[in-house]
């Protein structure tokens, strides 16, 4: 748990230690596309994305193959319902290619000091070659809501494309569930191997608290851990203010 505002950390549980982080990955994979793609490129779907997603039983977008849509689509499908074949996607687009992609997010976690961050892929699937911590991801969580078209996406509980010649109509849903409750984000993930994961952030008397919680036993779990952490932060912060 950090506080963004005065740059405290405000606590932490076993915050350094190596886990996997299933598709919170995912927070990476947008913040290096935005590297290098514009929001209005234009990236086709292929079947092979489709099938990697489906073949292991990850979320996908709803897509068929060969239809083409705008990067800023795809980052909506990639943070809403966590879509692993707009993730290939984008990944075999921006590598090029999804090796090279995968050096280009180990070489960014390097840059912004997450020293303790391995990926092994853009989706954020089992592998025994990738790992973070719940300290690098509120760090992430931090450099991504401080890029404004990342903490757009994040905070968005609802996005529809509209359909057009080259794609349908889509129409995702947010799967963190504290959106509706004042949070502005930030990305949920789940794995068999990695738990039930959610980095979270919400405005707490004036300050801007950001959180992860990695491995927790349910769903339901991550979202309460993480209410409360917020609560407990928020009960800090005002305390500290009437010091």
């Amino acid at each position: 748990m950090v506080d963004v505002t005065t740059g405290k950390a405000l606590m932490g549980k076993s915050s350094t230690t190596r886990v996997q982080v299933a598709s919170v990955t995912k927070l990476m994979t947008a913040y290096v596309v935005l590297k290098r793609a514009k929001l209005n490129d234009v990236v086709t779907v292929s079947k092979a994305d489709i099938q990697w997603a489906a073949s292991h039983g990850a979320t996908g977008g709803g897509f068929r193959a060969g239809e083409r849509l705008f990067v800023r689509d795809l980052l909506y499908a990639l943070m809403l319902p966590s879509a692993a074949d707009a993730a290939n996607a984008l990944a075999v687009k921006y590598g090029p290619g999804k090796a090279k992609f995968v050096a280009r997010m180990n070489a960014a976690a390097k840059s912004l000091g997450l020293k303790d961050t391995r990926y092994a892929n853009a989706d954020g699937l089992t592998s025994t070659k990738s790992y973070s911590t719940a300290r690098d991801q509120a760090k992430l969580a931090q450099i991504v809501l401080k890029t404004p078209t990342l903490s757009t996406i994040v905070k968005a509980k609802k996005y529809t494309t509209p359909a057009t010649k080259i794609h349908r109509k889509h129409t995702w849903t947010n799967t963190n569930k504290l959106l509706s409750e004042g949070a502005v984000g930030l990305k949920t993930g789940y794995t068999a191997k990695a738990g039930y994961c959610l980095a979270f952030a919400q405005v707490k008397s004036g300050h801007l608290i950001v959180g992860t919680v990695l491995g927790d036993k349910s769903d339901a779990a991550r979202f309460t851990s993480a209410r409360k952490l917020l609560k407990w932060a928020g009960a800090q912060v005002a305390a500290a203010a009437k010091a």
